[in-house]
């Protein structure tokens, strides 16, 4: 669950399952969902819907005005499809959620961003589940309700990266890979693993397995995705730790400082 100091709820985790990195039925996403469902759900009489996330200001005003600066956080239709996705994913049903978005939407059959949180007010033409002066249609929504019907007609999630899944969930992914990068910086890396430096930019790695006494050189190699690599293959038989240092090719600069792992026997 994501929660700040400030007391926020929302709903974002369930990204987790939607691609591949957590199991629908993981125990801290099922107990997650519970406070979200207690904070955040409201059954509207087309089905359930969510709140991204409590004390939103960002909607129509507390009478039904539009909103001018600030208002109150209503229901949003496209988190419905998130949470149809989770259920898919989780082997349950998805039909209500596909229901539920199509009474969201207008006779047009547009899908508006908020839907009205509360009983109608016909004075403001507020109706419970219908669009509560907010963007219409929502192209975000309209995705989302197309991408849940497909998956509903796949039987699986369209989202789910089949890569991901097999690394987190299938655990199918490299066990000898030990990656080093500036926001994660592992102490040990396993003799005979492979010590993988990672960094935003381009850079040739100056590296020792013997205290400085002897080193090589290498360039980093691009993965097209602004995050460059390059790879120490750490022998079975090394004890002494693996220092490291950078020079940061696009600036032509040396780092200035010294990186040491420690290898595991």
């Amino acid at each position: 669950m994501k929660r700040s100091r400030s007391g926020l709820t929302d709903a974002g985790f369930l990204e987790l399952v939607r691609y591949g990195i957590r199991p629908a039925n993981d125990a801290l996403i099922e107990d997650s969902l519970r406070v979200v469902d207690a904070t955040l759900k409201v059954i509207t009489p087309f089905g359930p819907c969510w709140y991204r996330y409590n004390h939103d200001g960002y909607g129509s005003r507390p009478d039904g005005g539009p909103f001018k600066g600030w208002g109150k956080g209503r229901l949003w239709p496209l988190l419905t499809g998130e949470r149809g996705h989770y259920e898919l994913a989780a082997g349950r049903d998805v039909k209500p959620f596909v229901r539920a978005m199509e009474g969201f939407a207008s006779r047009g059959g547009m899908i508006p961003e908020q839907v009205w949180d509360e009983p109608d007010r016909p004075g403001r033409s507020r109706r419970f589940g219908q669009c509560a002066s907010s963007a219409m249609p929502l192209m975000w929504a309209h995705s989302e309700y197309i991408k849940l019907l497909r998956s509903a007609a796949d039987g699986q999630v369209f989202d789910r990266i089949s890569i991901v899944a097999d690394r987190y969930l299938s655990k199918q992914g490299r066990k000898d890979l030990e990656i080093w990068k500036t926001t994660r910086q592992p102490r040990s890396v396993s003799a005979g693993e492979v010590l993988r430096i990672q960094a935003p930019a381009s850079f040739r790695l100056r590296w020792t397995s013997d205290e400085w006494r002897t080193f090589q050189d290498s360039a980093s190699i691009s993965t097209g995705l602004d995050a460059h690599f390059s790879d120490i293959h750490v022998s079975s038989q090394q004890r002494a730790p693996i220092r490291f240092t950078f020079y940061w090719t696009g600036m032509q600069r040396w780092e200035g400082r010294d990186y040491e792992v420690e290898v595991r026997v």
